[in-house]
């Protein structure tokens, strides 16, 4: 586990870095997509990539983590149509290309069973971005998730609903009770992960993500047993590291040419 230290423009620039090498390297790149603030800074570094030096995403095909159970297709505040309306409308990735977990399936354990076979046909994921929850979390795998799950369904706890109301106006009444999420398992599978958090409400899920003890109480710990992975912190959520010095020796001595 790879930890950097650095203001958030230049964690950006890092991440479209690892995406665009993907890009370039591999003939069917696969992609995963998350939703949230963490990663906007990096689309929006992608989308200037994608106007100003030409990078395309035409070749690509790419996964999203999670979706609500029960919102229609046309509503605002599905996960389809937010990474639609934040990476795929800006560049040249063909809708077609995106897929996500179907939240409206009438069989949704079979959904989620298509859902793992999509990624395996597609090749497996050579990218995933991520971002963490105060209490842990990535995608929608809260604390006690089993480390070895795959793609299911999920219920929302109260906290989770609360805190993404205010993308429904709000109304806590509008946010659904369930999603389907790629497990941590699934998530294990992407062969280089890139996980990004910022600001001082991540410090302590970022010290047990990095430096604790693997265990289901802070699911994002699972990522010390995968090896390839790109923690990316701005200096308040790396503040309750204990090795932060060492990070950022470690880094400053790191040949250019490695990248994440």
């Amino acid at each position: 586990m790879e930890v950097v230290i650095g203001p958030s423009e230049e964690l950006a620039v890092l991440a479209a870095d690892a995406v665009q090498g993907v890009l370039l390297t591999r003939p069917r790149p696969v992609l995963g997509v998350a939703t949230g603030s963490s990663p906007l800074s990096v689309y929006a570094e992608l989308a200037r990539r994608h106007v100003d030096e030409g990078l395309s995403f035409a070749h690509a095909t790419a996964f999203l983590l999670d979706e609500y159970v029960g919102l229609p297709v046309d509503h605002p505040e599905r996960y389809a149509t937010v990474i639609g309306r934040d990476l795929a409308s800006k560049v040249d990735l063909p809708v077609s290309a995106v897929h996500s977990p179907d939240g409206l399936a009438t069989d949704l354990p079979e959904a989620c069973r298509r859902y793992e076979e999509a990624i395996t046909a597609a090749g497996g994921v050579d990218l995933q971005l991520l971002g963490i929850g105060t209490d842990g979390h990535v995608a929608f795998n809260e604390p006690t998730s089993s480390l070895a799950s795959r793609t299911r369904i999920k219920t929302l706890t109260e906290q989770t609903r609360r805190d993404n109301s205010r993308f429904f106006g709000d109304d806590l009444d509008a946010v659904p009770h369930h999603v389907l999420t790629q497990g941590l398992g699934t998530i294990m599978q992407a062969r280089h992960i890139v996980m990004l958090a910022t600001g001082p409400t991540k410090a302590e899920a970022v010290r047990q993500m990095v430096e604790g003890p693997v265990s289901a109480r802070w699911p994002a710990t699972v990522l010390q047993l995968h090896p390839h992975v790109s923690v990316l912190v701005d200096p308040d959520a790396g503040s309750a590291l204990e090795l932060y010095d060492y990070y950022r020796q470690v880094r400053a001595g790191k040949p250019d040419w490695q990248g994440l």
